[in-house]
Order: C-alpha cells, then structure tokens, then sequence
C-alpha cells in the first residue's frame, strides 16, 4: 500500500494560532498531517536556537473539520520544532513542510528575522521541501494575533503550491519558496516567482526611552521605490498587488569568485 506524503505544518505564532490552524484545513486531504508548534508566539526568532529550559514534548491537538487533530508543542523556536519533529516526532521521511499562515508579511532582506522564514530554512536544511507562507495584517496582528481574520485566500496559494511541490518537487537549486499574500489579493489575484529585494521592508525605529529606563525599539515598514528591484518580492506587493513567489536557497555566500576575494585580500598583512 502506498503511503500518503507526509506534511509538516509548524508556524512562528504558536500552536494555538488560527493561522495554523487554516494551513491544516486546506491541505488535510493531501497528505499526513505532522503539527509541530512553539507552545507560545515566537514572532522575530528567525532561524534561532535559543536554550530550551523545559525540554517535554507536549501532545494536544488543533482544531480540524468538525473535530481535533493530533499535535505536539514545546518550547522551542520555530526551526527548533522542525528538528524536533525530524529527529524525534516524523514516523516516516517528511515530503512537504508548510510554514504559517503568519500574521504579517515577510518581505525584502528583513525576513532573516522572521521565524516563518527560519522554520523553512530549518526543513531545507533537513533537504525537505518548504514552503513559508504570510497574509498582510495589520500591525497589531503581527503578536496579538485575531481568531476574526479571513486566511481563505490565502489557503487558497497554500493549497495551489503545495499540491504543485508534492506532485513535482522544487526546480534544481530552490529549497523553499516564500510566499506573501496582499490584504486586498482575490483568489484570482496573480502570482509570479520573484527574488527576495535588497531592501529592509521593516526598519527598526527608536520610541525613545520610557519612565522605567527601558528602551523601546519598534518597527515601521519603509520602501525606497527610486531603488526598488522590479524583479523582488517587494515590487510584486507593493507596486502590482500580486503575490509575490520568492525561491530561496539559503546559501549565504557571497555571489562572487573566490579568487577575486582572495585577491582583494592578498596585501593584508599577517
């Protein structure tokens, strides 16, 4: 008997979040579901390993047609729960792993601090194919997030991509794929493959300190459109409202040839 593939949902605002809980609504019947959460929101950890100081493996479930679904949390980062659920949970080689639905677009070179983003670098480490997906909400969702918000468009691209990767894999040289959906996309709304921009998306901003001496570091997004890439993640938000399809590979080398560095290098003394 062939067995169903094996997906792997996990996210960056915890195993109680609606977000997940819409990723495994839309693609429950393409597969075995393995749900693997933080136990708590975990929002900006990015491919992180903090200290685990409560190292039990929770089971619960979620929330799934009418009924609940197995699942397990720990307190853990998001790339710390794939590597729980390689190493310790998966009873089988994981086909797909599913990240999200986060609250809040991950756009432009900021994304090495988003835990949506690191959970899928983890499973492409783990050479599992990935997908790391967001819906643009408005700021007060990005931690507190809201059991109001509509994800059915964007299950709808979940759905589309993942049923696409389990049928064909991932093109050579692509280990996950980032997607963001804009709040005012259809599912009618484009798509198309992008580069993920030069630029931040989301600046860091000084609020100056507060009565107790803490200092309060926030957030903003900021676009410089004269620089903006046509081909990036960003343009294809911001400027057509299309979701933007990144394919990434988390290389992190410098596109460059070596001997050109090593030349550059050569008269430094010893």
């Amino acid at each position: 008997m062939t067995k169903k593939p094996l997906i792997l949902l996990t996210n960056d605002d915890g195993i109680n979040s609606p977000g997940l809980h819409a990723v495994a609504a839309a693609v429950a019947d393409l597969g075995d579901l393995l749900i693997v959460a933080p136990s708590s929101q975990r929002t900006g950890a990015g491919h992180s390993y903090p200290p685990v100081h409560d190292k039990t493996i929770y089971p619960t479930d979620i929330p799934l047609g009418g009924g609940r679904h197995p699942a397990y949390t720990a307190d853990v980062s998001p790339a710390q729960a794939v590597a729980l659920a390689v190493l310790h949970l998966a009873p089988r080689p994981i086909n797909l792993c599913i990240s999200g639905i986060n609250y809040g677009e991950n756009l432009g070179a900021s994304i090495t601090t988003s835990g949506t983003v690191g959970a899928a670098i983890e499973a492409a480490y783990f050479d599992i194919p990935a997908l790391a997906v967001s819906a643009q909400t408005p700021k007060e969702y990005h931690i507190h997030y809201s059991s109001e918000f509509d994800f059915s468009v964007t299950t709808h691209f979940v759905r589309l991509f993942a049923q696409n990767v389990l049928g064909r894999g991932l093109p050579p040289g692509v280990k996950l794929l980032k997607i963001d959906v804009p709040d005012s996309a259809t599912t009618q709304t484009p798509w198309q493959i992008t580069t993920v921009s030069r630029q931040r998306y989301y600046h860091p901003v000084n609020r100056g300190s507060q009565p107790d001496g803490q200092i309060t570091i926030d957030y903003e997004h900021l676009i410089d459109w004269e620089t903006l890439e046509p081909d990036s993640d960003i343009y294809a938000f911001a400027v057509k409202g299309h979701v933007p399809v990144a394919a990434i590979i988390p290389d992190l080398s410098a596109r460059v040839a070596i001997a050109e560095v090593t030349g550059f290098f050569n008269g430094y003394s010893q």
